[in-house]
């Protein structure tokens, strides 16, 4: 009982450093920190462990414990003080984790929809970045088509929190290229409009589909929202082994939304391979103007 009446005595001294620092949601190591760094001044006993603090926060203040179960990852811990939005617990769910893709779309105001996934993404080491096949095998035509006739891999590490889908997605080594903080303690990271652009072109089942893409392509160009020769910076940085440059300058002209100088600058880029605007499509026409197959009917 010493322990709780200690606890009780200190209790709005300890609310007070959650509340100070501008954090809702904390890891168990992040707990573990706080709680070793206070333990003298809020004068808590050395039989107090951390497991025995947090069930004291649970019990006394509005803390929540929050578990994701990913299906194919780890199950990831948080603890939560008073609220917190979906994107917040995904995006700290895992270090240095930013949203990207659809979830991005949404957040940059380039969609309208409102989407019932979000995807966080975390990066690959470039140590330990898988190499895709096609590289190892060399980029020919034959290959190119060979890869984008079949359905594109999704990710299995899918968790559910109180109805909403959380996919973690595993991405290329970037260096968090294009991500930003937002948010008033600056704790969200999400991909800024030039970055979520790209993303979304690479892997539109991400990304709502093709159609959203194009809106994206549309909203983003509409409102004056985009810097071309920033996305053009960040898609020589990022240094694809595909011809994702065909695909964004396809839509660009698709969307309406560009100058034609702007188009030139990718049209530049256009080479020789015939590309493809996704995975698996069953009915196609062609674009000459930027060497890529796209579904038939997009308008």
């Amino acid at each position: 009982m010493a322990g709780i009446s200690r606890f009780t005595t200190s209790l709005k001294s300890i609310v007070k450093q959650f509340t100070d620092s501008n954090k809702n949601l904390f890891t168990y190591s992040e707990i573990e920190g706080i709680f070793e760094d206070g333990r003298q001044s809020w004068r808590l006993p050395q039989s107090m462990t951390t497991d025995k603090f947090l069930m004291q926060l649970i019990e006394k203040t509005d803390f929540r414990e929050i578990e994701l179960n990913f299906s194919s990852v780890e199950s990831r811990r948080l603890f939560m003080y008073g609220n917190a939005t979906p994107e917040e617990i995904a995006s700290a769910s895992f270090n240095k984790a930013y949203l990207s893709h659809f979830t991005a779309s949404s957040m940059n105001g380039l969609t309208e929809q409102i989407p019932k996934t979000i995807y966080v993404t975390v990066e690959q080491s470039a140590k330990h970045e898988i190499v895709p096949e096609i590289a190892r095998r060399g980029l020919i035509q034959e290959n190119i088509d060979k890869a984008f006739k079949k359905p594109q891999r999704t990710s299995e590490a899918i968790a559910d929190w109180e109805g909403v889908k959380i996919v973690l997605l595993r991405g290329k080594s970037t260096g968090n290229l294009g991500v930003k903080s937002i948010g008033s303690a600056r704790n969200l990271r999400v991909t800024d409009i030039e970055r979520t652009l790209i993303d979304m072109t690479v892997r539109p089942s991400y990304s709502g589909g093709i159609f959203e893409v194009l809106k994206a392509y549309q909203n983003a160009g509409e409102n004056s929202k985009v810097s071309v020769n920033k996305l053009l910076s960040y898609l020589k940085r990022m240094d694809f082994i595909y011809p994702y440059h065909q695909a964004i300058g396809f839509y660009m002209e698709k969307s309406g939304a560009f100058k034609e100088q702007q188009l030139e600058k990718f049209r530049e880029l256009t080479g020789e391979y015939k590309f493809y605007l996704a995975y698996d499509m069953q009915e196609m026409e062609f674009s000459e103007d930027w060497n890529i197959y796209y579904p038939k009917g997009l308008r």
